[in-house]
């Protein structure tokens, strides 16, 4: 079973100037000559961390790190001004050319592998291939799927899902996302700062299972940009049409790709793995029996490796 790879350092870090306010984040490690990289983070409101750059042989890969606008260590932190779907595509392919890298291959997971798939739609002429893990395709069906009272995973965890509808005020209208959105944007820091953390913790519960383990301790002021910011594309459908994704597949039918989705994923259901392997027949599907949502256990990191190792010798 094959582990992360040692810790390595940068060669270089750089923040990639673009045409809004947002500095973005870069950072290159491995090999300079290698195969090129990029590691798309999830959230969308998270950011890169050290062992991301672990998944890749450094002896073969140029691993290439960007924190998506506003996360990390991009800045300013937390801005939502021109903070969009495309603006991040845009990022990437200029990213790219700054590099001077004719093609790279994408590894992302849960939003990172929505970016991915994207981006590849876009520009499948610059991807030589895809890694994806826990496949989410930004559909409606997601969303109902994530925060519907009556279906959905509320079901699984009724004590949880209850605490985040109680954290929200008795005047909030309409379904839950706008409920949470007028809260969070709302006047009342204190409000905000209470719907944030439950909006954290229903999501620590989703994503972790039984290892997840709540705390009361009161929210950062830079947790609740980051809620902000999750919400702020939540609330605005990822700024995509609905179904996109899956619609515009047929451009991405000669890119390699390797599919890998845990069996026990409830943030992201296997259903969406299972349908896009669906529309990507030259795919790979990975279902992995033990593993849920995050990039972490034995079996999902040997599976990650596994893939990125494999990539290395088909490409």
């Amino acid at each position: 079973m094959k582990t992360l790879y040692p810790e390595i350092t940068p060669f270089k870090q750089f923040f990639l100037a673009t045409a809004s306010q947002h500095s973005v984040y870069i950072e290159q490690s491995g090999n300079p000559a290698g195969i090129p990289v990029i590691f798309l983070h999830g959230g969308p409101c998270s950011g890169t961390k050290p062992d991301h750059r672990r998944f890749f042989n450094p002896a073969r890969y140029h691993i290439v790190l960007m924190d998506q606008r506003g996360c990390g260590l991009s800045t300013p932190f937390g801005e939502l001004r021109d903070n969009n779907t495309q603006g991040l595509i845009d990022d990437i392919e200029q990213l790219r050319q700054q590099l001077r890298i004719p093609q790279w291959l994408l590894f992302g997971g849960s939003w990172g592998g929505t970016l991915a798939l994207l981006y590849a739609q876009q520009y499948p002429q610059q991807v030589m291939g895809m890694i994806l893990r826990g496949v989410f395709l930004a559909r409606q069906t997601d969303m109902d799927w994530f925060l519907n009272a009556d279906s959905g995973v509320s079901r699984i965890y009724p004590q949880r899902w209850q605490a985040l509808q109680d954290s929200l005020p008795a005047t909030a209208s309409g379904n839950l996302l706008q409920q949470l959105y007028q809260s969070i944007f709302g006047d009342d820091s204190a409000a905000a700062k209470q719907a944030a953390g439950q909006w954290m913790a229903w999501g620590g519960q989703v994503a972790l299972g039984n290892a997840y383990q709540h705390s009361d301790q009161p929210i950062s002021d830079q947790d609740l940009l980051q809620v902000r910011m999750e919400l702020h594309y939540a609330h605005h459908h990822y700024f995509i049409d609905d179904n996109q994704i899956l619609n515009h597949c047929q451009q991405l039918q000669q890119i390699p790709t390797i599919i890998i989705h845990g069996q026990h994923d409830l943030t992201c259901p296997l259903e969406a793995g299972w349908r896009l392997q669906q529309a990507l027949p030259q795919a790979e599907f990975v279902v992995l029996p033990n593993s849920g949502h995050i990039a972490k256990g034995e079996e999902m990191i040997d599976a990650l490796v596994t893939a990125a190792d494999r990539m290395a010798e088909q490409l």
